[in-house]
């Protein structure tokens, strides 16, 4: 036999109190936006706020035949991220990293070790800031002159990340440390230098299947270092 349902907490961690990693308010993300006069947030609650948050938002919206409908939506708000593809016009070859992914272990990844584009949490950082401290902790690469290609939001429909790319070059003269991630937070990621065409060919045979990876390497050989006509070292300038 089951007792009633307890009342609902009303310290809640982020929103009440502080979370633990000191955070109040949580629920207020959305509340004053006014940029679409189709959509007007109603409410806003915090359904987990662990490293991360995840929101249930709800909302009228105004169809385009001029109903209106109360929807509601969960996002997973994790911050802001950039991404940069280092790559060497003279050898023809790229920067990347091979690390453990569980997301994509356990939804049909055979082994969960996904090849990458050097990437990270921007986390009160600018992008380029960010992105340069990342290729020096992954890759152990003094990034010089960033080109920025474009700011994608990786998975609009659930996720309010929006991902800075860019491009560096880089010679071995730049490979100044050992790369390999941060001990201290659990991360192992292995450095790797692949020809260009080589991983084209991986993208086609699902040898790199992470999305960012992709969309970097294909504008590198249509429009970026690689692309046909492109000047030697253009992105050395």
């Amino acid at each position: 036999m089951t007792g009633p349902t307890p009342p609902p907490d009303p310290h809640r961690p982020g929103v009440d109190v502080p979370d633990a990693r000191g955070r109040t308010g949580l629920d207020r993300a959305g509340r004053d936006l006014t940029g679409n006069p189709g959509v007007v947030v109603r409410d806003v609650e915090v359904l987990a706020a662990a490293w991360h948050v995840l929101r249930r938002t709800t909302l009228d919206y105004r169809h385009r035949d001029g109903r209106w409908s109360v929807q509601q939506r969960e996002t997973y708000d994790r911050g802001d991220g950039a991404t940069v593809l280092l790559h060497d016009v003279e050898r023809r070859t790229v920067l990347l990293t091979r690390q453990f992914r569980y997301p994509a272990y356990v939804n049909g990844h055979p082994d969960g070790l996904l090849v990458e584009t050097a990437a990270g949490l921007v986390e009160g950082d600018d992008p380029a800031t960010a992105i340069r401290r990342e290729a020096a902790e992954e890759l152990g690469v003094e990034v010089g002159e960033l080109e920025h290609v474009f700011s994608p939001w990786t998975s609009p429909g659930s996720v309010t990340e929006r991902l800075h790319c860019y491009a560096a070059p880089y010679t071995p003269a730049s490979r100044t440390g050992p790369g390999g991630g941060l001990a201290e937070e659990g991360e192992d990621i292995e450095v790797l230098e692949l020809d260009v065409d080589e991983a084209l060919a991986a993208v086609r045979d699902g040898g790199i299947a992470d999305a960012k990876t992709i969309l970097l390497l294909q504008w590198s050989v249509l429009h970026g270092p690689f692309a046909p006509g492109a000047p030697t070292g253009r992105a050395r300038r």
